[in-house]
């Protein structure tokens, strides 16, 4: 159903805009254009153009904007960040903007965010406190996106998830009321929202964490050449999920559009120990390996110089820079190591047929630590018992084979799928599964289907792959 079929009066528009604490905009509004954009590359299905923005001041600013949503039969959905690749944060109804909503406050070690914070801003106001967020190192992702999916990052094996941090969080349902839900009030909501909250249930607009100190950590890059990947893969995935807590290495496979330039095998993340403690963890590393790293980079940082290091050094070592095009991915949780065959097989597939345009990602993120201490139904995030998540990821520039594209994905994909739990990370949705909820919310689903039967039984928040009552 198109919005034309639900047209909103120019009283209904005038009515919204004198009880805003923020702004409407509207298509011919000067920030309109810019507004409505997303920060994932260019022919982002987060393009739409929304019959209305609606910058949210007030929580109820967000509550006004359901309630003229819900009368008029137009879809309406939050923007924190922007930066769900499968287009969840935009709209061709009412787009409700909660980025304003971006102050700080803390209390001790108890911080209350608006659900519009970015993680670097988040990061430099808690550090003037020494405090911290496991979360993870993108500057420009929201906060609230981020936890209600799960949220992980150098952190999370020694503190868990960014939604396991939750004390908290304000919530405008589906009929217009505004809930401070926890533990203690309205417990099934809280539940729900640490782990599968983005856009389901309601709008959150504030988010209560648990902080945590901020260590000072020491950060490492290593390089292999292409030809060491089996190795080096092989011996990561034994390596770096049973490692100490303190110690987040992630693998990230990377060939680029220039066919003359081999892939790159990176290894880094950081360590939460001495620069000596770190340079003896990666030589043990390379003896497993076989070789020594074609490069090595090791260095002691405060927690936010890691941050910021970590986002640079991700911005620099990827595939395909942030104006190459659209990534499109598929991932699963890996719950064994994959046999040598499938590894070699792997690796094999990525190299193979490569076209210029085209690049490639194979991100591999440690699990365990932390993230497995939590109980499965703890919390609605349900993939606590894996070894690591592995993600393919392809980007396809202006003019290549996108079939062919698409098709290198899917068959990257498939090859690690026998080692796989089923499982999906919710903030790497990928439209293309074929039964996608079980993979999302795993044994918790039943219960979060009685959760949105509560407090959304009209389905009004709905989208490609929403549970449904």
């Amino acid at each position: 159903m198109t919005t034309t079929d639900h047209p909103v009066s120019d009283a209904d528009w005038r009515a919204l805009r004198e009880g805003l604490a923020g702004d409407l905009l509207r298509p011919g509004d000067p920030d309109y254009d810019d507004a409505r954009l997303v920060p994932v590359g260019r022919g982002a299905p987060g393009a739409a153009a929304p019959l209305a923005i609606v910058r949210c001041r007030a929580d109820a600013d967000v509550a006004a904007t359901v309630s003229l949503a819900r009368r008029r039969g137009l879809p309406a959905v939050p923007r924190s960040g922007g930066h769900c690749f499968a287009g969840r944060s935009s709209t061709s109804g009412l787009l409700i903007d909660v980025r304003p909503l971006r102050s700080v406050t803390v209390d001790g070690d108890v911080v209350t965010v608006g659900a519009g914070a970015r993680l670097r801003e988040l990061y430099d106001a808690l550090d003037r406190y020494g405090l911290t967020l496991p979360a993870g190192c993108g500057a420009t992702v929201g906060i609230a996106g981020l936890t209600l999916g799960g949220g992980f990052g150098i952190l999370g094996r020694t503190h868990g998830l960014t939604a396991d941090q939750l004390l908290a969080a304000r919530v405008v349902l589906a009929d217009g009321r505004i809930v401070d839900c926890d533990e203690h009030r309205d417990g099934d909501l809280f539940w729900a929202l640490r782990g599968a909250g983005g856009g389901q249930f309601g709008i959150v607009t504030a988010l209560t964490f648990r902080a945590v100190p901020a260590p000072a950590a020491t950060t490492f890059h290593a390089a292999w050449p292409y030809d060491d990947a089996v190795r080096v893969i092989d011996s990561w995935q034994h390596w770096a999920p049973s490692g100490p807590d303190r110690l987040a290495a992630s693998l990230l496979v990377t060939a680029g559009a220039d066919l003359a330039q081999p892939p790159v095998v990176n290894l880094f993340g950081a360590m939460f120990d001495t620069e000596t403690a770190t340079t003896e963890a990666l030589a043990r590393f390379a003896v497993v390996v076989g070789t020594d790293p074609v490069n090595l980079d090791v260095a002691t940082r405060s927690f936010p110089e890691t941050k910021v290091y970590l986002a640079e050094l991700g911005a620099q070592i990827a595939a395909a820079p942030a104006e190459a095009g659209h990534p499109v991915s598929r991932s699963e949780f890996i719950g064994q190591a994959l046999p040598g065959l499938a590894v070699e097989a792997l690796v094999r597939h990525f190299g193979s047929a490569r076209v210029p345009g085209q690049t490639r990602e194979l991100d591999l993120s440690p699990w365990g630590g932390a993230y497995t201490r939590t109980p499965v139904r703890a919390t609605a995030f349900a993939h606590r018992d894996a070894r690591f998540l592995i993600k393919h990821a392809v980007t396809a520039s202006s003019g290549s084979d996108g079939a062919a594209a698409l098709a290198w994905l899917d068959r990257s994909w498939e090859l690690a799928r026998p080692s796989g739990t089923g499982g999906v990370y919710p903030n790497f949705p990928d439209p293309r599964l074929a039964d996608p909820l079980p993979a999302y919310h795993g044994p918790n689903l039943e219960r979060l289907r009685r959760v949105k039967a509560r407090y959304d039984p009209a389905g009004f928040f709905a989208f490609p792959q929403v549970i449904r009552p």
